[in-house]
């Protein structure tokens, strides 16, 4: 049994390295200057919204990066105050707005049936589809990024050229305290492996995906997808809304940024552990048979490799040895994105336990009534 298990490891490597979307391969990216080099001189009007709730310690640094970009066309800025028991709104209205491009919007009480993030998300369309033009774009960000300058020109310049109706980048995350450094990476390396960049940008494939922390959307199709009051019960908010300019027919690109990064830290192990916890049984569409599926794959994939290697003999040592080498390898081009060490590949086993563990525990909270968190409120499968 365990040599048949062996084999299927290395079996599954082979599938998951050649014939699942180059997942791995770092990329695709926007490089500095993409926008410039692209002739990016014309210029749609694009409306930026950005939903806030608590996030005082970030939203000054945020906001500024946004409303100094260096756009050639005409832009603005929406602020969505979700409630804030903190100064969010008290910073956002003391910073310098030469240009005027920032506007405020109180968020209202969220009612029943709307995830917190996207009924302030639906406040701010609301308010940018006031002004925007027919051709422009809304750019959906959060308030703990920030952006280089030259950020929007690059997004805009590859929707144009590519005809994309939708243009999204998973942000660089903070990878600075020690907590971080082990499992973040990670993350990045997970979120690929379930939504392979190439195949959600390939209109054969039925994969969808988008990272919220940047995501530009055409106007035209914002609008025939029914606006964010089509995704109002989704807690997965991003890959629900790849998903639906998917479905409408709508191209899309998903890459990684070397433009944008997100200065919200995790200093503890229980953060990241929340940040796992909340959504991953969501992804698995509560359901206890795929929960059991993707443990098993878990195990399949990292934990018996590592096991073999370590502590079998003969022909199932080194099968165990081959698939591990392969998950190894798999993981260079994410640690090389966080400028880490390559020594990090070793653990990967360890990494993908604790994702595992995360997973379950999502699971727990669900069955024990507890929903998802975002932001001080809690949500059931209802939503």
């Amino acid at each position: 049994m365990l040599l048949i298990g062996a084999v299927l490891s290395v079996c599954a490597w082979v599938g998951l390295i050649f014939f699942h979307g180059r997942f791995w391969v770092g990329g695709p990216w926007l490089s500095e200057g993409f926008g410039l080099s692209r002739g990016a001189h014309l210029s749609p009007d694009v409306t930026i919204i950005v939903p806030a709730r608590d996030e005082a310690g970030s939203i000054a640094s945020s906001l500024t990066s946004l409303l100094e970009q260096d756009y050639k066309g005409r832009f603005r800025v929406i602020l969505v105050d979700d409630e804030s028991e903190d100064s969010t709104a008290h910073i956002a209205h003391s910073l310098p707005d030469p240009h005027q491009r920032l506007t405020i919007v109180q968020g209202k009480p969220h009612p029943s049936g709307w995830s917190g993030k996207l009924w302030a998300v639906n406040q701010g369309e609301e308010e940018a589809l006031r002004t925007l033009s027919p051709d422009g774009y809304v750019l959906l960000t959060d308030a703990d990024i920030v952006h280089a300058p030259d950020h929007l020109s690059s997004l805009v310049a590859r929707a144009q050229r590519d005809k994309l109706d939708m243009v999204s980048e998973m942000v660089k995350l903070n990878c600075v305290t020690f907590w971080e450094r082990a499992l973040v990476p990670a993350f990045v390396y997970f979120f690929a492996l379930l939504y392979p960049f190439r195949q959600v940008a390939d209109p054969r494939s039925p994969i969808a995906g988008a990272a919220g922390g940047t995501i530009l959307l055409k106007r035209p199709m914002l609008e025939k997808i029914g606006g964010i009051r089509s995704l109002r019960h989704a807690l997965i908010d991003d890959c629900t809304l790849g998903a639906h300019v998917k479905k409408a027919g709508g191209r899309l690109y998903l890459g990684l940024s070397e433009q944008a990064w997100s200065i919200r830290t995790y200093q503890r192990l229980g953060d990241i552990w929340h940040m796992i916890a909340r959504n991953a049984y969501v992804q698995l569409r509560y359901s206890p048979w795929r929960l059991l599926g993707a443990l098993l794959g878990m195990l399949l994939v990292w934990l018996l490799p590592i096991g073999l290697f370590l502590f079998a003999r003969g022909k199932k040592r080194w099968i165990g040895a081959t698939a591990y080498t392969m998950s190894c390898v798999s993981f260079v081009p994410t640690l090389r994105w966080f400028n880490l060490s390559l020594w990090r590949v070793l653990p990967l086993p360890l990494v993908a336990s604790f994702y595992s563990c995360a997973t379950i525990g999502s699971a727990v909270n669900h069955y024990s009534g507890a929903g998802v968190k975002w932001r001080g409120r809690f949500y059931g499968d209802e939503t």
